[in-house]
Formats: structure tokens, C-alpha cells, sequence
């Protein structure tokens, strides 16, 4: 408990799946925690229930694809909140899964708005209000396919490759500021995300589930809160000399 006390976080994409286990478990460790989403009931539903619990969270729309938007709202985070300490920018979709010779210049930029300008802009307005705290923790989420390729999604592994070193430049870029900049690696966590991408292929779900279990030594994919546990560790100051890293949570899968 309190490995978060008096830190101010943000979430992006933190209304389900690893965003929200982020959420929870950073409030259950003493952080005070907005929430950036575009499902707005039910961003604002996990606020309530976190607020019941006598945590401090606050749901805010937010579009990372617009530099417009995550200023205005980062500026409100930091008016509601006073500081701000800690980024994780979690917001992220899978795309379409289509070989590259089939697919559009829509089909590419819709997700490199998500998954690449996302983390850009939403770095660039953290910058100086953690500046003005003394420093701070940005966490980007990458995923397996930013270290190893797979046969599919060819639009989405190139965006986690662009997230996995644009941490490593941010990281010595802001070094000298006290803010350390590291990217989280997941292998198949069970979200709505992966959920949505297994059952695009058609068949049955529950064998999909256990092939790709299968895929992990360890012989089960993942839940949100090993993700999350991992992002406490780097948010906090248990973390303080690391920068750069890459966090591998992935049950295994890329040891081969």
C-alpha cells in the first residue's frame, strides 16, 4: 500500500482492459488518477466506483488522436489535481488484420494516429507540468510484437516497434529532468481488444483462446493485472534508476 502516495497519474484508454487494472491498482496504491477514455459511462462508472472506495479518480473524455484535445484536458488534469507525476499511455487498437499488400492508406493511419501520435502527443503535454513537479514516470505500452514479428496485424506491430523506441529517445531526451521514460512489453492478456481480434478470425473462441495460450511456456495468456503491477513498479519510486527499459510480461513467449 501508499507505493503511490502523492502522485498524480494519468491513464489513457483507462476504462477496460489494462487501462482500467492500471487505474485501480495505481489508486489502490495511493495515487490520485484521471482517467482518459472515449467510452465515457463507462470511464465514468469506474471512477464512481473507485470514489466509493475512498480513492481519488476523475473520468475525462479524451481523444488522443487530436493534440488539441489531450492539451486542453491535460491542463484540466492538472488544474483539478495540482501536479502531475505519472503518464501511462496505455490507449491503443489492433487495427485491421490484413496482409500489407491488402491493406489501405486508411487502414495504416488509423492506427499509427492511436498508437503512435497518441503516445506523441500526449508525451509533449506531460513534459512541462512534470518538469514543474521535479520530474515524473512516462510508461509507454508497446506489446511482444515491439520486440518479435508475427504474420498478421502488420500496421499494429509497426506502431509498437515505433512506441518501444520512441521511449528509448524520450528517455535520454528527458533524463536530465528527472523524468524516466520506459516502455511495457505484454504478451496476449485477456481484454475486449484480444478478445475482439480472436474472434474477427471466426470459429470457436474458446479453442483460439487455448492455441494461443499455448503460445506462452507458461501455458496461459495473461490477465490486465499482471500488466498493471508491472506499471505500479514504474511508476513509483522503487523504479527511480530505471529509464530506457523495456518490461517484459509476456508468460514466456518471447524467450524462443
Amino acid at each position: 500500500m501508499n507505493r503511490l502516495q502523492d502522485k498524480v497519474a494519468i491513464v489513457t484508454g483507462g476504462a477496460v482492459g489494462i487501462g482500467a487494472a492500471c487505474v485501480q491498482r495505481m489508486a489502490d496504491e495511493g495515487a490520485k488518477v484521471a482517467i482518459l477514455d472515449r467510452t465515457d459511462e463507462v470511464g465514468q462508472s469506474l471512477a464512481e466506483q473507485l470514489n466509493e472506495r475512498g480513492h481519488t479518480t476523475r473520468y475525462f473524455h479524451a481523444d488522443v488522436t487530436s493534440e488539441a484535445e489531450v492539451g486542453k484536458v491535460f491542463g484540466q488534469v492538472v488544474k483539478a489535481f495540482g501536479r502531475l507525476d505519472v503518464l501511462v499511455n496505455n490507449a491503443g487498437i489492433a487495427g485491421p488484420d490484413k496482409p500489407t499488400h491488402e491493406l489501405t492508406e486508411s487502414d495504416w493511419d488509423s492506427v499509427q494516429a492511436v498508437n503512435v501520435k497518441g503516445v506523441f502527443f500526449c508525451t509533449k503535454h506531460a513534459i512541462a507540468p512534470m518538469r514543474k513537479a521535479g520530474g515524473g514516470s512516462i510508461i509507454n505500452l508497446s506489446s511482444i510484437y515491439g520486440l518479435v514479428g508475427a504474420a498478421d496485424l502488420p500496421p499494429y506491430h509497426a506502431s509498437k516497434g515505433a512506441v518501444r523506441l520512441m521511449s528509448k529517445t524520450d528517455a535520454l531526451l528527458y533524463a536530465r529532468d528527472g523524468i524516466r521514460v520506459n516502455s511495457v512489453h505484454p504478451g496476449f492478456i485477456w481484454t475486449p481488444l484480444v478478445k475482439s481480434h480472436l474472434s474477427s478470425h471466426g470459429g470457436n473462441l474458446d479453442e483460439q483462446r487455448r492455441q494461443v495460450a499455448e503460445l506462452h511456456p507458461l501455458g496461459h495468456m495473461g490477465e490486465p493485472d499482471d500488466i498493471a503491477w508491472g506499471v505500479v513498479y514504474l511508476a513509483s519510486n522503487e523504479a527511480k534508476f530505471v529509464t530506457g527499459s523495456e518490461l517484459v510480461i509476456d508468460g514466456g513467449y518471447t524467450c524462443r
